[in-house]
């Protein structure tokens, strides 16, 4: 990829489409309400809060990353999305009981006013929810197409000059790449044959890529990771990323297990187990939900620990992964992790591990990042896969052939390190050699 000559100025509206209206949306639109009407902190946002060093420590250059590259201020962002329920933003947080009473009382009137455009949905790939407000059409390709005319009323009725879509639905059945999904030409006979294998994110993917609309998938499903659409990002000029939001107890694993492998301790098994109560918990009680979920929960200490690499240390390590709905916890999940781990002369010890963290909290501050780095990407002309976004994702997408980077030190390094390049500073290695000469 070649090095942006010029990033486009972020002029006019930026609107972020949305494709689930619940828990994670809209605690993120009344967050980012809250924190321009000077309510709240965007706590948790690196485009927000972040700052980059620039060239040697001796010189003290440390500006806010908003400060540093042109991104979209807050004031420029507008909404919409769709949901297969009628409630409007505002009756979905309060379902949701993210946000305290108090604070959506502040935002009351902003999220009323943002109501759900029927979704493309299909329960042969959630199963256990159900709703209303869903689209109706003879085969996939309308269904797409209908959300095609969607994002194009949009456009027109916010009259935002620049669009990101960032997928916050719900986690659909395990889905294997098929001979469908490989070329542009084959995606669309199947759409048109409602193939069994192209799922509702795809549409979701298909029709905002190729209406020149950035795209990022929070969940694990397999959509816009598929070779078609990594096609259509590059026919069109489109920036795109994911999948699988990197929130609570994987956070965590991609923070603890670089640490054991830079220290070189041995693991012989690392027990996950989560509850929670949101509408997330209770689509993952489906087997085939939980599937898409587990696959991307479990790659990670894989690729970070190297056991192919490493066999003495982590080549019979057992990963286990569970994930539990239980009502009464809400969008407040807990994650317990039990890691086995051994030292010196093979000695075991043990670390247990109780994350009691809030899901959308987490979630809500990457949905921003997400969308203001896609449009910067977009506007300095960084087309397909966004690899150095893989800073927020659990299952990072990459060129093919090439295996992901999990470790959230080596991913920081890498997104900081994309912004220097993009403004042409100086990328920073910490040789620091130089200081000693």
């Amino acid at each position: 990829m070649e090095k942006p000559s010029k990033i486009a100025p972020a002029k006019g509206k930026l609107g972020v489409l949305l494709p689930g209206l619940g828990a994670v949306s809209t605690t993120f639109m009344a967050g980012v309400e809250l924190v321009r009407r000077g309510k709240s902190q965007p706590v948790g946002s690196l485009t927000q809060m972040g700052t980059i060093r620039l060239g040697k420590r001796t010189e003290g250059r440390s500006p806010l990353i908003k400060k540093f590259v042109p991104l979209a201020d807050l004031k420029d962002l507008s909404f919409g999305g769709w949901d297969i329920f009628k409630d409007n933003a505002y009756q979905s947080a309060a379902n949701a009981g993210v946000l305290n009473p108090q604070d959506l009382e502040k935002v009351k009137p902003f999220l009323s006013t943002i109501k759900p455009m029927k979704a493309a949905f299909d329960q042969d790939f959630v199963k256990l929810i159900d709703g209303p407000n869903i689209k109706k059409g003879k085969n996939k390709y309308e269904l797409a197409l209908q959300i095609k005319e969607d994002i194009a009323n949009f456009r027109k009725t916010s009259r935002a000059s620049r669009l990101v879509t960032c997928w916050c639905g719900s986690t659909e059945s395990f889905v294997k790449p098929e001979e469908v999904h490989s070329t542009p030409e084959k995606f669309v006979d199947g759409m048109k044959s409602n193939h069994p294998a192209i799922a509702p994110s795809m549409l979701y993917a298909w029709a905002s890529v190729t209406s020149g609309v950035p795209y990022a998938n929070g969940s694990p499903n397999l959509s816009v990771d598929i070779p078609a659409i990594q096609t259509l990002a590059h026919e069109h000029n489109v920036a795109i990323c994911g999948k699988d939001f990197k929130t609570g107890q994987t956070l965590l694993k991609t923070v603890l297990a670089p640490a054991f492998k830079a220290r070189m301790l041995g693991l012989d098994g690392w027990f996950s187990t989560n509850i929670l109560g949101n509408r997330d918990g209770e689509v993952l009680e489906d087997p085939g939900s939980f599937k898409t979920k587990e696959e991307s929960k479990l790659s990670v200490l894989e690729y970070i620990l190297q056991p192919q690499l490493y066999p003495q240390l982590y080549g019979k390590m057992h990963h286990k992964v569970r994930i539990n709905y239980y009502p009464p916890r809400g969008d407040n999940k807990e994650g317990w992790d039990n890691i086995d781990i051994f030292g010196w002369l093979g000695y075991p010890m043990q670390i247990k591990v109780d994350f009691l963290c809030r899901d959308s909290i987490l979630a809500a501050p990457i949905v921003l990042d997400l969308v203001l780095f896609l449009d910067l990407a977009q506007r300095a002309g960084m087309r397909g896969i966004q690899e150095w976004l893989s800073f927020y994702f659990k299952s990072p997408m990459t060129a093919p052939g090439l295996y992901p980077e999990h470790d959230l030190f080596i991913q920081s390094m890498k997104l900081k390190n994309t912004l220097r390049w993009m403004r042409g500073e100086d990328l920073i290695t910490h040789l620091g050699q130089e200081y000693y000469d």
